[in-house]
């Protein structure tokens, strides 16, 4: 047991709790004018102040003295100390001073400071970081592609192949979009039937106004045009409701599909910041290609190069806790190839493993910009390996598969 060995406790992974940069402890590099900010801006939220008035404290007290990069700092990190005692705390802080975070972080290098704070403060807590991000986006504190910045961070690009976290983030961030667009594609469905079921209940009531108008009846022995007044008013009555009732579903349906029209744009940037980032970085780790897609850095013992099978499972799909993919073993092991795979061409494997599962997740949604997709990220400029990955997660032919 750790009682009884205790040099073992320093091969444990670290605790998940939060890591507080102004928590006051000795190891924090911190002055203590930035620890008394946060215990101000503590005590301000314990005293149930609003956000415009921490608004206004930090505009007039804060960032003039001490800038944005502390500022951000101690108030992300403070908010967040205070809603880390549970899920719900979290959301309560959120829905109360969002608006302070929304007025610090307006644009997206400052979302992807917020990001990098919240990745510092759950740094030991990969779930953690993963749902306080999921839960900002969800009230558009940041935006999808500031996540996708974060991700492909110097800081995270280094992690790609040993660390899930990246990855989670960015799977919530992509399905979020896509949940999105898949949910506003079912409202416009619904709401189309709703014009034309309004549509028929207006005709209706117009026919069955005209049909009583021109009907003759008999006033006092006299012959008149129309029924009595009284059924005459109430069906005028009902003509004008469903009139109304159309052009406002007519009004919904036209709003809804400028959201969507909208969504589908923001999905096309996404993808191209998405794709491009992923290019990039591969471009500069992969060695070069020769046209029939082998690694030639990759050699075997024996000296042979290893032909990469971009058709064998993704990352994704593991067979083991230490998330090695199948028919391959840990870092320097040797395979049943007789290839030794040392960390740079893991990592090259393993990101090429999330191009193809990305790729094959999303490709219904990837589809419909796929000829700005081939304008700009997939050209002859493209390393091959990263084209074959998304191609085959496409399930798209080429001539290079």
């Amino acid at each position: 047991s750790i009682e009884n060995a205790p040099a073992l406790e320093e091969l444990l992974p670290p605790k998940g709790g939060p890591n507080f940069k102004y928590s006051g402890a000795d190891d924090q590099e911190k002055t203590e004018q930035e620890q008394a900010l946060s215990a101000e801006l503590s005590n301000k939220v314990k005293g149930r102040q609003t956000a415009r008035e921490i608004i206004l404290w930090i505009e007039e007290t804060v960032y003039p003295i001490h800038g944005q990069e502390i500022t951000l700092s101690v108030v992300i990190q403070t908010l967040l100390d205070i809603g880390s005692k549970s899920f719900t705390h979290l959301i309560t802080v959120l829905e109360r001073y969002g608006q302070v975070m929304a007025k610090l972080c307006s644009d997206q290098d400052k979302q992807v400071m917020l990001i990098s704070e919240v990745g510092s403060y759950w740094k030991n807590n990969a779930q953690m970081t993963a749902i306080t991000i999921d839960r900002m986006m969800g009230y558009r504190l940041i935006s999808n592609l500031a996540i996708v910045r974060w991700v492909f961070s110097p800081e995270n690009i280094e992690q790609f192949h040993i660390s899930d976290r990246p990855w989670e983030v960015l799977r919530n961030a992509v399905s979020k979009t896509y949940n999105r667009i898949t949910d506003l594609r079912k409202e416009i469905s619904s709401l189309k039937k709703s014009v034309v079921s309004a549509e028929e209940a207006a005709s209706n009531a117009k026919a069955d106004l005209e049909a009583a108008e021109s009907k003759l009846t008999l006033v006092e022995g006299e012959p008149v045009l129309g029924e009595n007044p009284t059924k005459l008013k109430h069906l005028k009555s009902v003509a004008e409701k469903t009139k109304e009732e159309t052009v406002s579903m007519h009004d919904s349906l036209e709003a809804k599909e400028a959201l969507f029209a909208r969504a589908l744009d923001e999905n096309e940037v996404l993808f191209l910041s998405l794709y491009k980032n992923f290019s990039n970085v591969l471009m500069e780790r992969l060695p070069d290609a020769s046209r029939d897609g082998t690694l030639q850095s990759l050699k075997s013992v024996n000296g042979d190069s290893m032909a990469v099978d971009i058709e064998e499972p993704s990352t994704m799909e593991v067979d083991d806790e230490n998330e090695r993919p199948k028919k391959s073993q840990s870092n320097g092991g040797k395979t049943t190839n007789g290839y030794n795979v040392r960390e740079k061409e893991q990592w090259c494997l393993s990101t090429l493993g999330y191009v193809k599962a990305f790729s094959r997740q999303y490709a219904s949604e990837i589809w419909p910009h796929i000829e700005k997709l081939d304008a700009e990220v997939f050209t002859e400029d493209a390393h091959p390996l990263f084209r074959k990955a998304v191609y085959s997660g496409l399930r798209r032919l080429s001539n290079e598969l």
